[in-house]
């Protein structure tokens, strides 16, 4: 087989194909959080029901994740995920379909086992495009989940104001993601195994490289997905503000994270990820100590934009040094996948016992701390920190060590 020449152009095209994939991915998650009270009320079921059902696309992730590599590693990066991401935004249609717990937990499932492993692959070749580029790339690709998720959002809850059924609505959504996603996936690089590469196992534990790593991405997650789930609750009940103000809380926690993403690169490329996650973590420590000595509802706000500053480009930092951390990229990003998804399945429910057993000043007090990890444990991304990298010229050739 002869050597691949990926050039700057191709490199350029092949960044900005990863980015269009991440912004598909992020708009599948945008699209059906808006309706899950209408597939609630389809499925009539209780509250209780509803979040034992929310916890299998986490558990459904967490169990495929690591058959990602597999897969990139049979049949090709850019084959991979042309249909990994294909199955993540068809994946849309069939929680809207279920008519009751027992289905909606399978669809859910299902949901989660595509989601993942379209995570890993996307992933992994963001990693390889950042290689070749020789800068950060990864806090950027992110943001374009953010920004896709927004969007997917910001469509389902037009969709849920006109009164449309969400059946319509995701089989609609979910054909224009997939012919999006096969587009952009035209332009990914198309890596493939030597010959001689020994195929990942098909399913393994994290590697200790990504123990770690995904240590790091595990506080992070948990700060976001208190965030997230608990922000317009603890404004609601701690400091009595109305249900609009407590809503912006929260939009204004995902817009914070979604634009530091976005702009993140640039720092990274300036300072490296090391010093990066460290000052992030004093500010997620900054905003986190806010939210809990907070007295008015400003104060809160300050504090959790704070938080999602602080946190915003740790995950991507953390995929980034995990795909730099050993010889298979794909199962080392796949186990600090799998560590940051149990973070997000774990968190919610976390914050919500430690509140009734406490309060939610104490269940942010933990955030709080475990931000403070953030800071204590940098230093295991410097195998993936690049302090001053040195950009490719535009008119050099990137051989590809790949066949």
């Amino acid at each position: 087989m002869g050597e691949v020449v990926y050039d700057m152009s191709d490199l350029k095209r092949a960044r900005y194909a990863v980015a269009a994939v991440f912004a598909v991915h992020g708009a599948v998650t945008g699209s059906f959080a808006t309706r899950v009270p209408w597939i609630q009320d389809h499925a009539s079921l209780g509250a209780g029901q509803l979040g034992l059902a929310l916890a299998f696309p986490a558990i459904g992730a967490s169990v495929a994740m690591p058959l990602a590599g597999r897969i990139s590693h049979t049949f090709g990066a850019r084959n991979a995920l042309r249909g990994l991401i294909s199955l993540w935004t068809l994946a849309l249609i069939l929680p809207s379909l279920a008519p009751n717990l027992f289905t909606l937990c399978l669809a859910l499932f299902t949901y989660g086992a595509t989601a993942g492993m379209a995570d890993v692959a996307m992933n992994a070749l963001g990693v390889e495009v950042e290689n070749r580029l020789h800068k950060s790339i990864m806090s950027g690709l992110h943001g374009w989940w953010s920004a896709g998720a927004l969007i997917g959002s910001a469509a389902g809850t037009l969709a849920a104001h006109l009164g449309s059924d969400a059946r319509l609505h995701h089989a609609l959504a979910a054909a224009v993601l997939t012919v999006l996603g096969l587009a952009a996936c035209q332009w990914v690089l198309d890596l493939k195994p030597t010959e001689d590469e020994e195929p990942p196992p098909r399913f393994t534990l994290p590697p200790r490289s990504a123990l770690l790593i995904g240590a790091v991405g595990f506080c992070a997650v948990f700060a976001e997905g208190a965030s997230l789930d608990w922000s317009a609750v603890y404004l609601r009940d701690q400091l009595g503000t109305s249900a609009g103000l407590a809503a912006a809380c929260t939009t204004g926690f995902m817009l914070t994270m979604a634009v530091a993403r976005l702009l993140g690169d640039t720092v990274v490329n300036r300072f490296g990820a090391v010093r990066t996650v460290r000052a992030g973590g004093v500010l997620a420590v900054l905003g986190g100590l806010l939210v809990v000595v907070a007295d008015h509802p400003a104060v809160a706000m300050g504090g959790f934009g704070l938080l999602g500053l602080g946190i915003a480009v740790v995950v991507p930092l953390c995929f980034a040094a995990a795909g730099r951390s050993g010889p298979n990229p794909s199962q080392a990003i796949a186990g600090v996948a799998t560590i940051t998804y149990t973070s997000g399945l774990v968190a919610p429910s976390a914050i919500g016992t430690l509140a009734q057993a406490t309060s939610l000043v104490v269940s942010f007090g933990l955030v709080t701390v475990l931000a403070c990890g953030l800071a204590v444990l940098a230093g295991v991304l410097r195998a993936g920190d690049r302090d001053r990298p040195t950009v490719t010229p535009v008119d050099a050739a990137v051989p590809d060590p790949r066949p």
